[in-house]
């Protein structure tokens, strides 16, 4: 009788403590999917009491970076198709879990309040600004689609003595909305959540269509968990989110 209670008692405390410690996953997302991402975290944690999401923001060449070095990533979310091609060549994501989550646009802002900006209603008034920001292209999406669309345009090469170099969209964003800058080149999402302080003058083509893969990390901890979150950003309540910032449904 003693033996079956102290055997009880191990599994009632083993039981305890899987519960309390539950999952733990870590989401690496490009930086314009900060403010959406930290609202499907929460509702996911949610509808998931026993899965913990850390998240982690940045343009999606170092988060790629991160993982090569071994960086803790279950989750990876990047803004563009190049960047998840390199972890899919690399080994780094398991394919299988691919998938196009959202959509976005480029946009060409200015700073609500400003010398000269009130001049500047769109890409061929650009030749007026004397400071204009954009995404490194050499480590940030948005700066690759930017240059993808000036150059279809033509003005790549007259603009870039112009040009102010950020290391994230999110800089980008914050230079403009600052007045630092005349003008930049920003998703529609970041000049939706930064409304009070820029405003969208033009919006650009010339680039391959911005879509954002998400796969689940080939080095992931629990795998079940970060399935689990990716398939939550499919459902009804992960897609009201996105929508809620402005990002787009994949077609």
């Amino acid at each position: 009788m003693k033996a079956v209670s102290v055997f009880a008692v191990c599994v009632a405390f083993v039981a305890c403590a899987g519960t309390v410690r539950g999952a733990e996953i870590t989401v690496s997302g490009a930086a314009s999917l900060t403010n959406a991402f930290t609202d499907v975290k929460a509702a996911f944690e949610a509808a998931h009491p026993d899965i913990h999401v850390a998240t982690n923001f940045a343009a999606s060449n170092p988060l790629l970076q991160h993982m090569r070095e071994g960086a803790p990533v279950d989750v990876f979310a990047s803004a563009d198709q190049d960047t998840m091609d390199r972890a899919g060549a690399e080994k780094l994501i398991d394919p299988a879990t691919r998938r196009n989550f959202a959509a976005n646009t480029l946009v060409l802002i200015v700073p609500v309040s400003g010398s000269g900006t009130a001049a500047i209603s769109g890409l061929a008034d650009l030749h007026m600004a004397e400071r204009i920001a954009v995404g490194n292209p050499d480590s940030v999406p948005a700066g690759r689609y930017t240059r993808a669309s000036l150059r279809a345009a033509g003005c790549w090469n007259a603009l870039q003595p112009r040009m102010v170099l950020g290391e994230s969209v999110r800089q980008v964003l914050g230079y403009v909305s600052r007045g630092e800058v005349d003008a930049g080149f920003v998703y529609a999402t970041d000049a939706f959540i930064a409304r009070d302080s820029v405003r969208i003058v033009d919006t650009m083509s010339g680039h391959d269509p911005i879509l954002y893969p998400v796969a689940v990390a080939a080095s992931a901890r629990d795998k079940a968990a970060a399935r689990a979150f990716v398939e939550y950003l499919f459902s009804p309540e992960g897609r009201a989110i996105l929508a809620g910032y402005g990002f787009g449904e994949v077609r």
